[in-house]
């Protein structure tokens, strides 16, 4: 991972000025051209690409986008390789090309979630082209590297490490802007990840399969530091990007405001909702940035997940599992470990059986009947992948260890659908129940995973922070961040004290302007 010896400043939280960013992230960070050349390559392709780039604030309230795009993006297919597909990498999205007025979500049952507090997921499967939320955290991260020049589409091929959906959605962007986008992912994530990739890449060699699976995240690094050593290669690690965090602070958690804010007027006259916690899988950490936008908001409390398989926040553990979506055995850089309150396990055991429950008609008969869960909820249950199964059973655990109630609201996000994952069933069935899944087998399962008395279990993986433990967690990414991929010290450091995230705050509004400036210079050339 290069270092860099300049320095950037930005605007603080309320327009006041920040402190200078550590050197080592001021690249990433910049808020003015750094590089003359590479922009004004970027405005010739995008002059001859017709490509115009939303703003954050854009994608945050999609009322805001020109209605002159609104009236365009009619005739354009939601899964194209389009430009103006950029003005749906937000959460408005019905799914098929319309935009709703509020996020579309669901309000999880407590027949499913055993817990009396409302348990809202958001649908990223809403999300243009692949159908998952990554495509933001993409666009999060390439954007500012474009309009500051660092990223010059004409000579320099975008390469996207991942576990799989933020690698997709880079490798969309990268279509988009008409240059090469590189994945580079596990070899044993699911198939239809590898069956979108060969759609959308036209060179075989542009997806790199690195050893193992989900918790190999390490091999991923090691693939992205030998291509690094060209020139031409530019690396967009989702770990270590802060505009991944950034990215979702600004639009993600303007989506969730927006949800809650849409359940509070629904609420019975005089009952007053509390915004009580934020839950995701760790992952790269980006989602977690919406979590410090609610805790910003309302005081939320902040929860990471990760697989029991591999606890290594919760134990300083190790492993493999196959909740998809959720790499791990390190603690990434943009993770914002000292605003975190709560750490949940979920088994894969309980994802895997799931995913299998929610989307077989055997499954879904056996909710129906077992647990008296409506048709309504059950239609919803196939926009669950893994990690969003993964999600959903750590709010209710949450929710539970807080001894929240029926006016306290915890939100997540479901990352993806179970469309990504219709080969791993199969695998799945052939391999633990013989190809047969009857209504005997999905409730055991239930009874296992859902039930009230099977959620006592997972009490013991549950971590309510202290100062300490917050600590702990910390210095786990010291190994990473300093050890293996040469951050100082002090960069790394920085980040244990809130005044620097609060310094990221201001930078959105910055690079709307660079982004409003670099697409008026676009126009200009039309003329």
């Amino acid at each position: 991972m290069a270092n860099h010896t300049s320095s950037s400043q930005a605007s603080g939280p309320n327009g006041a000025p920040a402190a200078a960013f550590p050197a080592s992230y001021s690249a990433q960070l910049a808020t003015e051209v750094t590089d003359p050349g590479g922009r004004a390559h970027v405005v010739e392709r995008f002059r001859t690409q017709g490509i115009r780039l939303p703003t954050f604030a854009e994608l945050a309230d999609p009322t805001l986008i020109d209605p002159d795009v609104d009236t365009a993006l009619a005739d354009v297919d939601h899964d194209f390789a389009d430009p103006l597909n950029l003005f749906r990498v937000h959460w408005y999205n019905d799914g098929v090309g319309g935009r709703t007025d509020v996020p579309e979500h669901v309000v999880l049952p407590s027949e499913l979630t055993g817990t009396p507090a409302k348990v809202v997921v958001l649908f990223g499967n809403r999300f243009p082209m692949i159908g998952a939320h990554k495509v933001l955290a993409a666009y999060s991260c390439l954007a500012p590297r474009v309009v500051s020049g660092q990223f010059d589409p004409t000579r320099h091929r975008a390469v996207w490490p991942s576990t799989g959906n933020y690698a997709r959605g880079g490798v969309a962007i990268s279509r988009i802007m008409a240059c090469r986008g590189v994945a580079v992912l596990p070899e044993n994530m699911s198939r239809e990840r590898f069956e979108w990739l060969e759609r959308w890449i036209a060179d075989p060699a542009d997806v790199i399969r690195t050893p193992g699976s989900e918790s190999n995240v390490k091999e991923i690094y090691d693939a992205c530091a030998e291509l690094e050593q060209d020139p031409g290669n530019f690396i967009l690690n989702q770990f270590s990007e802060f505009s991944n965090h950034i990215g979702h602070y600004e639009v993600t958690g303007a989506a969730l405001l927006a949800v809650f804010e849409h359940l509070q007027q629904g609420a019975p006259a005089g009952s007053e909702l509390n915004l009580a916690a934020f839950v995701a899988a760790s992952g790269s950490a980006g989602t977690l940035g919406a979590g410090d936008r609610l805790k910003d908001a309302h005081g939320a409390q902040i929860v990471a997940v990760e697989a029991l398989e591999c606890p290594t926040m919760l134990y300083n553990g190790y492993g493999e599992h196959n909740i998809q979506g959720i790499g791990d055995k390190h603690i990434p850089l943009i993770h914002n470990v000292m605003n975190t309150d709560v750490i949940v396990g979920v088994s894969d055991h309980a994802t895997d059986g799931l995913g299998l429950v929610f989307n077989t008609e055997a499954g879904r008969d056996a909710l129906r009947e077992h647990l008296g869960a409506a048709s309504w909820v059950l239609d919803d249950l196939g926009h669950f992948g893994y990690s969003s199964i993964c999600n959903s059973l750590a709010a209710a655990r949450a929710a539970n260890e807080l001894g929240l109630g029926p006016d306290d609201v915890v939100m997540t996000v479901a990352t993806d659908g179970f469309e990504m994952y219709f080969s791993e069933r199969e695998r799945h069935l052939a391999e633990r129940h013989g190809d047969s899944f009857d209504a005997g087998t999905a409730r055991s399962i239930i009874d296992r995973h859902l039930a009230p008395d099977a959620r006592s279990d997972d009490a013991p993986h549950i971590e309510v922070l202290s100062d300490r433990g917050r600590d702990r967690i910390f210095n786990l990414g010291y190994y990473t961040w300093v050890e293996q991929q040469g951050i100082p010290l002090d960069d790394f450091e920085a980040r244990r004290d809130q005044a620097f995230w609060d310094s990221l705050r201001g930078l959105p509004q910055l690079w709307d302007d660079m982004i409003n400036d670099l697409n008026d210079e676009v126009a200009a050339t039309f003329v």
